[in-house]
């Protein structure tokens, strides 16, 4: 016999399990299905966020960093360590402790909110009386009937044409999170977040690393400014990054990786290291979800087509996240979640994605929100920036980082802030304030009148607010 809840959600990733738990305390029944195991079967929701992404690589950052304070930077601060070591698969064994812990948490939350956990993969089975029907295959056949259905399937590492994952020499953001050894020489595709992020962690712990990116420019969706400053940098610190490279062909054998590539210049080059990391974006997870046999419509790319409230074609059928348009980050899979739960209730559900922060969690941080100066120009909108360093402020000093700055851009007219872009300690905290600023439509004058604490990182905030009007006070 069926299980009727009033919403099923496929998938329990950041999205997923958000909307499940909103859905619930709005009073609807909610199920969730989830197919991702531990190492010893069991369920671990959280998607790859949790289990092989978010929450994993922010581990194995922290481990490195330390690491290379140990060995690099502690002296400054008159602490002699001696004969330092580096236990990997303590550190691994962290990592997968702190993913875990996560997992369990989530499970914890279900419990909570009274949301029904399957265990395995959802399908559509077809339309049915009250709503839709869904099949769970997985340690435990199931079949529910939901009135509303959420799709929060996620997405996957893309790979290299001809050229798959096996997860030894050639890695997806999964196997780079979980290598037996620092490898001598690692190469990675893909200078964005992930390469950026995870090339960090293993050139700190011994690595050299070398990044090709087909991309002319660094980071093209930050200001051009921040970009250049990361750029140095993230090189000088140690990473080999090679931009406007076009591969030619790569072949992995049991000891190492060629990868034959056209320089910038068009000069030809050939590349061998022990591993190689691609990290050259992701696709979506549509395939078992039976979108074909119901009717669901995808795109040319193997998205999920939704409107603007996330609703598709098919009737109280929604879709979140990672598997639809716009930005593939936990926090907007997360507050489409609220959103849709919200509407769902009849309640008016709303997310501002031009208020939605991005991060990259190298050191120095970087962190952005809003516009960039180079699309303002593009644009022809008039406007006025003001930027700030680190090393001008007190906090960081005694912190011992003083690399980067704060950028603040408003409208020229108005003084609306338009956009603010990060690069030093702590960024990605730091950007918090500048979002909670841009939602409330806030001026540049508003920040720069707010009393910050003294002494603190944030004060290179109302620092650079200060000088959009060029009346900054400590520089």
């Amino acid at each position: 016999m069926s299980k009727q809840f009033d919403v099923v959600v496929i998938g329990a990733g950041p999205g997923g399990y958000i909307a499940a738990i909103r859905a619930a305390q709005l009073g609807m029944s909610v199920a969730c299905i989830d197919a991702w195991s531990n190492a010893k079967g069991g369920p671990a929701p959280g998607g790859t966020c949790t289990n092989v992404g978010c929450i994993p690589s922010k581990a194995l950052l922290q481990s490195s960093e330390y690491y290379e304070h140990a060995g690099h930077h502690f002296a400054d601060h008159g602490i002699e360590v001696k004969g330092l070591g580096l236990d990997l698969d303590k550190l691994i064994s962290r990592k997968d402790t702190v993913v875990k812990q996560n997992n369990d948490g989530i499970l914890f939350l279900f419990k909570k909110n009274k949301v029904t956990f399957f265990h395995g993969t959802g399908a559509f089975s077809g339309q049915v009386d009250g709503g839709w029907s869904i099949k769970v295959s997985g340690p435990a056949e199931e079949e529910l009937v939901a009135k509303h259905v959420i799709v929060a399937t996620g997405s996957s590492p893309r790979a290299l044409p001809d050229l798959p994952f096996d997860e030894k020499q050639v890695l997806s953001n999964d196997g780079a999170l979980a290598i037996g050894a620092v490898p001598k020489r690692l190469g990675v595709i893909g200078a964005g977040v992930i390469g950026l992020e995870l090339g960090s962690v293993w050139r700190r712990l011994g690595s050299e690393v070398t990044i090709l990116e087909a991309m002319p420019t660094f980071l093209p969706a930050a200001d051009e400014q921040i970009a250049k400053e990361a750029l140095k940098v993230l090189t000088k610190q140690g990473l080999k990054i090679n931009l406007g490279v076009k591969i030619s062909d790569v072949k992995s054998s049991a000891k190492n990786v060629t990868v034959k590539y056209t320089d910038a210049a068009g000069a030809e080059q050939s590349l061998v290291v022990d591993k190689l990391i691609v990290s050259i974006g992701r696709v979506p997870n549509t395939q078992g979800l039976n979108a074909e046999g119901v009717g669901l419509k995808l795109d040319e790319r193997g998205f999920v087509v939704v409107d603007e409230d996330c609703r598709t074609g098919l009737p109280n059928v929604w879709a979140i996240g990672d598997v639809v348009r716009g930005p593939m980050l936990a926090h907007k899979a997360e507050e489409e979640g609220v959103a849709v739960a919200e509407r769902i209730a009849g309640q008016h559900g709303h997310v501002n994605f031009n208020t939605i922060p991005s991060v990259i969690y190298t050191s120095p941080e970087i962190s952005w929100v809003g516009q960039t100066e180079q699309a303002l120009k593009t644009e022809g909108r008039a406007y006025k920036a003001g930027t700030f360093p680190f090393l001008a402020n007190g906090r960081a000093r005694a912190l011992g980082d003083t690399t980067g700055m704060v950028k603040v851009i408003a409208d020229a007219k108005t003084d609306e802030i338009l956009g603010v872009h990060i690069i030093g300690p702590q960024a990605s905290e730091l950007i918090s304030e500048c979002v909670v600023a841009m939602e409330f439509r806030a001026a540049s004058e508003d920040i720069a009148r707010i009393c910050h604490a003294h002494p603190s990182l944030s004060e290179a905030v109302k620092e650079a607010a200060l000088a959009v009007d060029k009346r900054s006070l400590n520089f």
